[in-house]
């Protein structure tokens, strides 16, 4: 009998599951106007937002990473907020400060950009360490905490960082703790020579993120985020994701493996590939094709790896080899 999704709506067959499928394609169709030839990258993010995680995009500059998360953010009817994140960014600038007035004597909160639904965190390595880490808590916890109080962020709040390779000039390692806090990671990647001249094409009189206007309530959004935990998973396909999660625990080539928060975040993101696949459960070949943009950025391979070439992508992929599938039903 097939798993049903939670839904406050009755209608027949699999006519639910068809709605939340529509409305994911007609987001990831509304990015594709503006991101040529990189649907694999676009489905990546939808399935971040609608997982309620975080993404980082990291890629070389001019391919587009700012661009992704632009289009993303425009084609949804919710708040946006960007920060340019800059060497001289200090937290106070991202959660906000608390401001003393003279009229009635006593501190009042101003909050900042990060208080909204979308935060574009662009070129997030740019900024000091210290600034990074006033993130921490409001992407773990949806809160910010100044000067001794708490105060609640949206109920939808994505942070969409953009961030260039570590090897260029003028960047700044995020650390451990901020990573493992990214649902995903994923890079944008050179386009084919075609797909270059489409690009052209498109931008010959104006820039075609100029033209984008929303597709997507906030309705529409919690619809989807309160189906994606329906999709069925059998326990023997969660003990799959433990084995392969354990393994960079105890890979030799790995100096850190995958925290906990890395299982539960591969079980979320393959039961939305499967959501988004037309299916009602969750089949191991879903687990392997998210493996990577989940997992990798939570691993660090020991610097005399490195040396022989060897990286996070290289061993995630003698993990799965290693580890055999579980047959389904």
């Amino acid at each position: 009998m097939p798993y049903e999704i939670p839904t406050g709506k009755k209608r027949g067959g699999y006519d639910l599951m068809a709605d939340y499928r529509d409305t994911i394609n007609r987001l990831s169709a509304n990015i594709e106007k503006v991101i040529v030839g990189k649907k694999e990258t676009i489905d990546l993010a939808v399935i971040t937002l609608i997982c309620r995680g975080h993404l980082l995009i990291e890629d070389v500059p001019g391919l587009g990473k700012t661009m992704l998360a632009l289009a993303l953010a425009k084609s949804l009817n919710l708040r946006f907020r960007r920060i340019q994140f800059t060497p001289d960014l200090l937290p106070s600038d991202v959660t906000g400060v608390s401001i003393y007035s003279q009229k009635d004597g006593e501190f009042h909160f101003k909050a900042g950009p990060l208080f909204t639904n979308i935060l574009l965190s662009d070129e997030i390595n740019r900024a000091p360490p210290r600034t990074q880490s006033s993130l921490l808590e409001s992407m773990e916890e949806r809160q910010v905490t100044v000067d001794g109080k708490t105060y609640k962020l949206p109920g939808i709040f994505m942070v969409l960082a953009t961030q260039n390779p570590i090897e260029l000039q003028g960047t700044y390692p995020l650390p451990e703790a901020q990573l493992d806090r990214f649902f995903m990671k994923i890079g944008v990647g050179y386009p084919i020579p075609e797909q270059e001249v489409i690009i052209m094409e498109m931008q010959k009189k104006e820039h075609p993120i100029n033209t984008i206007t929303p597709v997507i309530s906030e309705d529409d959004i919690l619809g989807v985020q309160d189906a994606v935990p329906g999709i069925h998973m059998d326990k023997s396909i969660m003990k799959y994701i433990v084995q392969i999660v354990d393994a960079t625990r105890n890979h030799p080539d790995l100096l850190l493996g995958a925290s906990p928060r890395g299982s539960l975040a591969l079980m979320r993101a393959s039961q939305a590939m499967a959501l988004l696949r037309g299916m009602d459960f969750v089949e191991p070949s879903i687990v392997k094709h998210m493996s990577k943009p989940v997992l990798a950025h939570r691993i660090i391979v020991k610097p005399q790896e490195r040396l022989k070439k060897i990286d996070e992508s290289t061993v995630l992929d003698g993990i799965l080899r290693s580890i055999s599938a579980p047959v389904t039903d």
